[in-house]
């Protein structure tokens, strides 16, 4: 506890902006409307962090939340609802969260089609799994839409809605694989005040 009080106590808060924050997590491309927050450095990078430690930034200071092929990388018995809870704390009252996950009932139909040979079948498994190229590229949760649904609910969102695309940018959650899409796409919301 006093560990993590002085932690606090020293960790440099962000700067809060005249517009409300947009952050967009796991990001590496810029845009001008969103910071970006990543486990890794990067060009674009404005924020270095794990995802489940956002102390730098206040409670409701957060308009909008975007993460794209992220939640995955967290276990999912204490660091992903960790990082959802975190989620909450920082958005704004009626704020939106945006989540992009790889879809695991659709990479299980995927991986079971006759229809693809080795190397696809190699590939869809990488996609469940990760890539496994650094450490910060393995997948610990498998998400389907009931799982995420769950998980948001407990973290305390509400208007849980799957969604075919964002619009917002051109990542992962518009990858289509043998024409099918292998992302699970979720909006949600931070309750506004009673």
């Amino acid at each position: 506890m006093l560990l993590s009080l002085i932690k606090n106590l020293v960790r440099p808060r962000i700067k809060q902006h005249a517009s409300p924050l947009r952050l967009h997590i796991g990001g590496q491309v810029p845009h001008a409307d969103w910071k970006i927050l990543d486990v890794q450095r990067g060009p674009h990078v404005d924020y270095v962090g794990h995802c489940g430690d956002l102390s730098a930034f206040d409670d409701d200071s957060i308009l909008e939340i975007y993460a794209s092929h992220v939640l995955e990388h967290l276990g999912y018995v204490k660091e992903l609802p960790l990082a959802l809870r975190e989620f909450h704390r920082v958005l704004a009252p009626g704020g939106t969260l945006r989540i992009s996950v790889p879809d695991l009932a659709a990479l299980c139909e995927l991986f079971t089609d006759p229809a693809l040979d080795f190397a696809e079948r190699f590939h869809v498994m990488r996609m469940m799994f990760g890539g496994q190229f650094d450490k910060a590229d393995f997948h610990y949760a498998g998400l389907n839409e009931e799982f995420l649904r769950d998980y948001l609910r407990d973290a305390g969102f509400v208007d849980i809605a799957r969604k075919d695309k964002f619009g917002l940018f051109d990542d992962t959650s518009n990858l289509v694989f043998r024409d099918r899409p292998i992302s699970l796409n979720v909006a949600a919301r931070k309750p506004p005040p009673a």
